[in-house]
């Protein structure tokens, strides 16, 4: 009988030669049998979870009494929204449960907790999710983690992969010169496993059983190459539209573009933002910016390029990648080449602040102005009223310090009338004095002050602050020639780096 290669290697589907039980599978067959009692199975795409769970489900005959659900369809959203007011449904298996809105798995959460009290005989729901997706389920019903089973379906061990190539050889009657390669590199995933000897197969002119070569002769990085230009077609316009975020920033600090980055360098295919950003503090302001203003959630939310492939739960403030074709592609680009593509100049930051500001209490309107402003093009600012949660219970002067003498690239300062009279912005700038010869100082001079007070910043170069024209378009300008400074510095650093 001739056996084609795309019934062998599947990249949709269930796999109909090379199913491989993973090693969950046997807790996933009692959790089954067991009536009333919740099933959450999260963990990364391409898995083996949907697979496992229909697989399982035929193994002890119950498909007569089941109903899939996929989270993804407006219809079946529209069933799920009202499930709890059904009886005896048997079982409800509803797919990709993360991407619901909060209300309706606040639903699920508290139905699950009433089936499992009640020890239900006649209905059961199963919800698959992607990794770490039932932490924001429990988070709905903390007493809900009691009442069900959580199966979490991790990174496949290397010899279940191999276990899966060796059923494809044999279907196939060939031998993968590079089957313990691609077992490396699929990092756990069946999907990708099956992508990459299936693209293996095909290069080598293999598409049946019958072929007369008994091996492959290529290496992994052709099939590489190759497949990751096929996906560039689909996922490259998805990594920028996730990377530039709302709008491109040149002179930003480019969050998103970091985020994509951890994503890809993740074992995990999720990260949790929180984490990260303890072991990247040069990156917290700017992601926590994106984060906590609902920009990261709306990003994704309102471009259905994005959807099917990245979600965040802002429950759990939990990062995922969905398709696991579009983490190969982020692991495999050349990420310095890719942010140039893009746009940007550079996603190295050695200080934790693109500019400080300086200023007196009463210019306090000015300040606010040119921080919202800077923050909007995605620019790391120290703003001490942004910062007085972490100023808190500390030593005041030891932490301004450093961020006036060398954690900001530059220090903005507010030369108003009012500034040399106050004891904070004497400390300040005592600070950063030494600094003006490095190029690091901008003075904002006011123009109802006396030009006398400040005679030694006028041998830098500085702006001017009209106090009787409109604040909002004289914050404006300072803000667009202080950024094309910051853009001018990035591009010499990343000039020097290429050297």
């Amino acid at each position: 009988m001739k056996i084609f290669l795309e019934d062998v290697f599947k990249t949709s589907g269930t796999p109909t030669y090379t199913f491989v039980k993973p090693i969950e599978y046997t807790k996933l067959l009692v959790s089954l049998r067991t009536k009333g009692r919740g099933l959450v199975i999260e963990g990364p795409s391409g898995i083996g979870k949907t697979t496992s769970i229909n697989k399982a489900i035929d193994e002890i005959g119950l498909n007569a009494a089941v109903t899939s659900l996929s989270a993804r369809k407006k219809e079946d959203v529209d069933l799920i929204q009202i499930l709890p007011e059904f009886n005896n449904f048997g079982i409800a298996i509803i797919d990709d449960f993360h991407v619901l809105p909060n209300d309706i798995k606040q639903s699920l959460s508290d139905y699950m907790k009433t089936l499992a009290d009640e020890d239900s005989i006649s209905s059961k729901l199963i919800l698959i999710g992607i990794n770490k997706a039932g932490d924001s389920l429990v988070s709905f019903s903390p007493d809900l983690n009691n009442r069900i089973d959580t199966i979490r379906f991790e990174a496949n061990p290397e010899e279940k992969i191999e276990e899966m190539l060796t059923l494809g050889e044999q279907a196939l009657n060939v031998k993968l010169n590079i089957k313990s390669e691609i077992v490396n590199e699929s990092k756990g995933s069946f999907h990708i496993a099956q992508l990459l000897a299936k693209e293996t197969c095909i290069s080598c002119e293999i598409i049946d059983n019958e072929s007369d070569k008994p091996q492959t002769d290529t290496s992994l990085e052709t099939i590489k190459a190759k497949v990751n230009h096929e996906l560039g077609r689909l996922f490259y316009p998805k990594a920028r539209a996730f990377a530039i975020g709302s709008k491109l920033r040149k002179e930003g600090r480019a969050p998103y573009l970091h985020l994509l980055n951890w994503l890809a360098n993740s074992p995990d295919w999720s990260i949790q933002i929180d984490e990260l950003l303890n072991q990247h503090p040069n990156m917290k302001l700017s992601i926590n910016q994106v984060v906590e203003k609902g920009f990261l959630k709306k990003l994704i939310e309102d471009n259905s390029l994005l959807q099917d492939v990245i979600h965040y739960d802002d429950q759990s403030n939990v990062l995922t990648i969905e398709d696991p074709k579009f983490l190969f592609f982020i692991r495999n680009i050349l990420w310095n080449k890719f942010a140039e593509q893009i746009g940007f100049i550079g996603i190295e930051f050695t200080k934790p602040y693109d500019f400080a500001l300086s200023f007196a209490g009463e210019n306090r309107t000015l300040a606010e102005n040119l921080f919202t402003k800077l923050l909007e093009r995605e620019i790391s600012v120290f703003y001490d009223k942004n910062e007085q949660h972490r100023i808190l219970a500390s030593n005041v002067e030891d932490y301004l310090a450093p961020i006036y003498n060398s954690e900001a690239e530059f220090v903005i300062v507010l030369l108003s009338k009012d500034y040399p009279k106050k004891i904070w912005t004497k400390f300040e700038s005592d600070q950063f004095k030494q600094r003006f010869g490095d190029n690091a100082i901008i003075p904002i001079w006011f123009s109802d002050t006396d030009t006398s007070l400040f005679d030694e910043t006028r041998k830098y170069g500085g702006l001017s602050f009209n106090v009787e024209n409109d604040l909002g378009s004289e914050a404006e300008n300072i803000v667009t020639i202080v950024s094309k400074k910051l853009e001018e510095k990035r591009k010499e650093k990343s000039s020097a780096s290429k050297i």
